[in-house]
């Protein structure tokens, strides 16, 4: 991908650009969106982005605007441009025209037990890998790309955590282990035999992809009837969900998810209706009668007062 400059070679900064995300350790996804969204700055100048002014950056995130682009994706962008003027380019005066969209996040939505039990008994064959990738999603509350990123050798069966190498952030972090997913993952292995990734992909030299996982995830909702809007994050928002219901502590979920703020992890207590179920109001702590104690009703303004 190149930046549209006819006036001068813009590989040069595209080069600079990519060293200065190399540098900070930025993954390869997230090096393609940040140059993506610089791209489609550029497209929108129709010259070079480091020929950009403040006049430039306030028509950009109003063009977005009118087109319908959602906040997120209009955070996205101002967080990439951002990183290009002040990092790449050494204009931080610029970058600060671009402003930062607030809006309500909605709250993660999840499954009960229950239907969770069902999801993972309608995942489909042929045999065990579609179960267990989603086992592992729920029981150890991994991320898609996490989940098909594992090597057997993650499995340590031995101080029962899994081994998450390079997931969100560019961080290593262990994931717990429990006996039942510990077991699903052996029958598994016995199926496959692999020596490598935990789940091969139809090339067994290359993992499962995510969208294989995503797919099976919304045959297996399918099958048991619990609507199309289940992905395999819904599987994670459960695993916090279902964690926090069993008063389990928020900073050891925190840990557990690879959440860098816990915030983020708190914000699950808001789903965890379970548990706001066991909390006594301070009402219920008092002594109030069930019953209105017979009283004489109150002297209207009217009366004339009585007589000692």
């Amino acid at each position: 991908m190149t930046f549209r400059n006819p006036e001068k070679p813009i590989s040069d900064l595209r080069r600079r650009m990519l060293e200065d995300m190399a540098v900070r350790k930025f993954g390869e996804k997230t090096q393609h969106d940040y140059l993506r969204h610089v791209e489609n700055f550029a497209t929108f100048l129709g010259r070079s982005p480091d020929t950009a002014t403040g006049e430039d950056l306030r028509r950009y995130q109003v063009h977005l605007t009118e087109s319908g682009a959602q906040p997120p994706k209009m955070n996205s962008s101002r967080v990439a441009l951002r990183f290009f003027f002040t990092i790449t380019l050494g204009q931080a005066g610029l970058a600060q025209q671009l402003t930062r969209i607030d809006y309500p996040r909605k709250l993660p939505r999840v499954l009960s037990p229950e239907d969770v039990a069902r999801l993972l008994e309608a995942a489909p064959g042929p045999g065990l890998k579609y179960k267990a990738a989603l086992s592992v999603a729920y029981g150890a509350g991994l991320r898609a790309g996490e989940v098909v990123m594992l090597r057997v050798a993650d499995i340590d069966s031995k101080r029962m955590l899994i081994r998450v190498e390079m997931g969100k952030g560019r961080k290593d972090r262990h994931a717990m282990l429990s006996p039942q997913l510990l077991e699903v993952l052996r029958a598994w292995w016995l199926q496959c035999r692999s020596d490598g990734w935990l789940f091969p992909g139809r090339d067994p030299f290359l993992p499962m992809t995510t969208r294989q996982l995503n797919r099976a995830c919304h045959m297996a909702a399918d099958v048991a009837g619990l609507g199309t809007w289940i992905s395999p994050h819904t599987l994670r928002h459960s695993f916090v969900t279902h964690l926090l219901e069993c008063h389990t502590d928020v900073r050891v979920i925190q840990v557990l998810l690879g959440h860098a703020k816990l915030d983020t992890t708190a914000r699950y207590t808001q789903v965890a209706t379970n548990l706001m179920r066991t909390v006594t109001s301070p009402l219920d702590r008092l002594a109030l009668p069930t019953e209105q104690p017979s009283r004489k009703p109150p002297r209207t303004p009217d009366e004339p007062e009585p007589v000692a």
